[in-house]
């Protein structure tokens, strides 16, 4: 299966007293890997002034291993589902060939109706064929 690799640094914000990375970072890490997978691929998920919108649906993280001040990691990101309105994405973190974890998150293409509210719509076309591009080096 093919991935996309996000590298970042664990920012001294990021972590509790004991210098341990919060368990509500990892979320955020799957995220920017999404949008850096997302920006290679010649996309955004927010263009400005524009829809859809992909609100999260899901999110799940299983925590094997600490990260701490300092540490470089990898952030792994695949398409691991697709459905016609819905991505869902895996997410592998590792530091130095070590797994801190796996994770899913869900993101549903949404649109607001007349009335400002979110309506789940079909995937556009091309959205799906550049991410995986990316994540091919294709």
């Amino acid at each position: 299966m093919s991935e996309y690799c996000y590298r970042r640094r664990v920012q001294f914000a990021e972590t509790d007293m004991a210098g341990i990375v919060h368990f509500s970072a990892y979320f955020r890490y799957m995220e920017e890997a999404e949008h850096a997978l997302w920006r290679a691929a010649g996309l955004t998920v927010a263009p400005a002034g524009a829809e859809p919108g992909w609100p999260r649906v899901a999110a799940a993280f299983d925590y094997k291993a600490p990260l701490r001040f300092g540490d470089e990691f990898d952030v792994w990101v695949r398409v691991v589902k697709v459905s016609a309105r819905t991505i869902q994405y895996g997410y592998t973190l590792k530091r130095e060939g070590t797994v801190i974890g796996h994770g899913l998150m869900t993101a549903a293409c949404v649109m607001l109706d007349p009335e400002g509210v979110m309506k789940a719509v079909e995937i556009p076309a091309g959205i799906l064929d550049r991410l995986r591009g990316a994540i091919t080096g294709g």
